[in-house]
């Protein structure tokens, strides 16, 4: 190597040392991958041939253990089986530092914009037919071809993360290798590893591939699809995109989880708790100075009885927008100081904490008023047999993919693929819940049967006792297409968030109008029993949250309050008299929402959450206590 790229190297190390560690790429390719990076220098042909395998004939084939094997040996996609080889004549050495290669990628995409893609970049859908052995004759992708694509690509793609950026950009990109890369097939004992790398000088993504050991003219290069994993049932599980495998004896019953779990996130989370204070006691004309980075606060609260401060240190309520973690040092130092969020809320705002808590209502299926959920991280195998029991059954298995931790329908994605799923769980934590196939529709004039949400404002005042009230308005979310169960990747058919994305329309109707609307609807359901339905869920699920002490439930701190937004859906069902039911379905609970249409159409909302959190008076405020 010149001079030149040794300099290189110290460079190249600050920008990917971190990526190639956690990647476990042995150092001394380092150098060669930086200048086969900085060159473009695609070497692998010169080593590695691709090999079509032609079907072995089974009168020919006396070993029935070879057939067995080759029943099981994974093969992405249908007919022609193709497997990578060692090529070059001399082999290929592991201590050797070139022996590191650059496999490109042939497409790169976030999921909901795959089928756009397929359909209008030139000759996209040519190539991954192709790739995958699906049959494609003609110029005009063909909504066959197209599904057949969206369907196989589970078998072949990869995933990343940016770690910078917006929520957006954060979003997991999903590649697929181009033909080398994609031919080279599963071993459990691989002769290579791969790892994606993000090229930062030229901002762009590559699969680098290196040996784990000596290699002969001849051999196999194969890697092992379930890298990391070495549960065998895990394994068993992530294989079976391409090993397909019943695990029906797996019994899919999920309990709570145990105490451990809990106090595992909690150290994650980096809490540390409060100490045991007294409720704090304030003068009855007392003016409450505010510190706030909300200005969403800092426009819309006008109550004479509270004021802002700019100094957090003389703040007698601190409201703040991000998370706030040293409960311990803030009850030492200023108990009296109150502020926006109760410790442990997390078990309430993150999804798969909210499923498990949710346990303690309805046992191990969860209460009715939650989607069935399984965690994809702990629960892997309980879903699948779960999900192939219902395909069994000849009953729908429509589920919804969510990360653990993002709002707004980021990353989220609707599905009947079992193999998606299950790729899914590799590129961000997530849960799966059931898609409720039977939603309550509303008719919208101009569209037809659409779907909605309901958002209700919540807000906790204290958790021992525990005390809970609602905000009178509510809010609706429409979609902008009519439900139906198919075209899962069309968003604004099958979601209702549509005021964050530019080019949608968001239809606005008002809760006041609302109501008489649905009655008229659905004359048999007034809105007073819908309501109060909704707020039972409500009440039993704060009553739960709350039921075991911190960090296994929400801690009572005196000095705490919260608001939160709960979006749910409704749902047909039948209760135990055989009626037809609306049933809530809660669908996620959110930390500090975006209160902006709330100030923007009732605009003493703010002085009504002060007034209700901070001084217990009520009268006068658009609030209802449901606890």
């Amino acid at each position: 190597m010149s001079g030149d790229g040794e300099e290189d190297l110290p460079a190249f190390v600050a920008l990917h040392g971190a990526a190639l560690r956690a990647s476990k790429v042995p150092a001394h390719y380092w150098e060669s991958l930086c200048r086969k990076l900085r060159g473009e220098v695609f070497d692998a042909g010169d080593y590695f041939g691709i090999m079509q395998v032609e079907e072995v004939d089974e009168e020919e084939e006396g070993d029935e253990e070879m057939e067995e094997q080759l029943k099981k040996k994974p093969n992405p996609g249908s007919e022609p089986c193709f497997k990578v080889i060692v090529t070059n004549e001399n082999g290929l050495q592991a201590s050797n530092p070139n022996s590191i290669f650059l496999i490109d990628h042939a497409w790169t995409y976030r999921v909901e914009h795959a089928r756009q893609q397929l359909l209008r970049v030139p000759g996209l859908l040519h190539r991954m037919a192709n790739l995958m052995g699906i049959d494609f004759h003609g110029e005009i992708p063909d909504e066959g071809s197209i599904e057949q694509v969206l369907r196989e690509m589970w078998k072949y793609n990869q995933t990343y993360q940016l770690s910078q950026g917006t929520a957006e950009e954060k979003v997991p990109v999903w590649y697929i290798m181009d033909e080398f890369g994609s031919r080279i097939q599963h071993s459990d004992q691989p002769s290579f590893a791969t790892a994606p790398l993000f090229y930062m000088p030229q901002q762009i993504a590559y699969t680098i591939l290196w040996p784990l050991r000596d290699l002969e003219t001849g051999d196999e290069v194969t890697r092992d699809y379930a890298y990391g994993e070495t549960d065998r049932l895990i394994r068993k599980c992530v294989l079976l995109p391409w090993v397909p495998a019943e695990v029906l004896d797996v019994n899919c019953f999920t309990p709570e989880p145990s105490e451990e779990h809990y106090q595992a996130i909690f150290t994650e989370n980096k809490e540390k708790l409060p100490i045991v204070i007294n409720p704090p006691v304030y003068a009855k004309d007392k003016v409450f100075k505010v510190f706030t980075d909300i200005q969403q606060v800092l426009n819309n609260l006008t109550h004479p009885r509270f004021v802002f401060t700019d100094n957090e240190g003389e703040a007698d309520i601190l409201y703040n927008f991000s998370h706030f973690k040293d409960y311990r040092k803030l009850s030492e130092e200023r108990p009296e100081v109150m502020l926006n969020q109760f410790p442990c809320e997390n078990l309430l705002t993150v999804k798969d904490c909210l499923a498990s808590i949710s346990r303690r209502a309805g046992g191990a299926d969860g209460p009715r008023w939650l989607p069935r959920t399984f965690n994809l991280q702990t629960e892997l195998p309980q879903f699948i047999s779960y999900f192939q029991q219902r395909n069994r059954r000849g009953e729908d298995n429509h589920w919804i993919c969510k990360p653990w931790n993002l709002a707004r329908s980021l990353d989220t994605h609707i599905t009947n693929s079992l193999n998606n799923i299950i790729r899914h769980r590799e590129s961000s934590p997530k849960v799966v819940c059931k898609y409720i196939e039977n939603p309550v529709l509303f008719h919208r004039e101009d569209v037809g049967m659409v779907k909605f949400d309901i958002r209700y404002v919540v807000l906790l005042r204290s958790v021992k006792p525990l005390k809970v009230y609602i905000y009178d308005v509510f809010w609706l979310r429409f979609s902008n297409r009519a439900f139906s169960l198919d075209n899962l990747d069309d968003y604004e058919k099958h979601f209702t968030v549509m005021n964050y994305a530019p080019t949608v329309t968001l239809k606005q109707v008002h809760c006041e109008d609302f109501i008489p609307l649905f009655e008229k609807q659905y004359p048999e359901y007034p809105w007073t029993t819908v309501q109060a339905n909704i707020f039972n869920a409500f009440a039993e699920l704060f009553q739960v949250a709350s039921a075991k002490p911190a960090p296994l439930g929400i801690c009572d701190y005196p000095s705490s309050r919260a608001i939160y937004a709960v979006d749910l859906m409704l749902k047909w069902d039948t209760n135990r008299d055989g009626k037809r039911i609306m049933q809530p379905q809660i669908l996620e609970v959110n930390f500090n929402p975006d209160c902006d249409r709330a100030c923007k159409y009732h605009p003493t909302f703010f002085n009504d959450v002060f007034s209700t959190l901070f001084l217990d008076e009520t009268d006068n405020c658009h609030v209802t206590c449901i606890v």
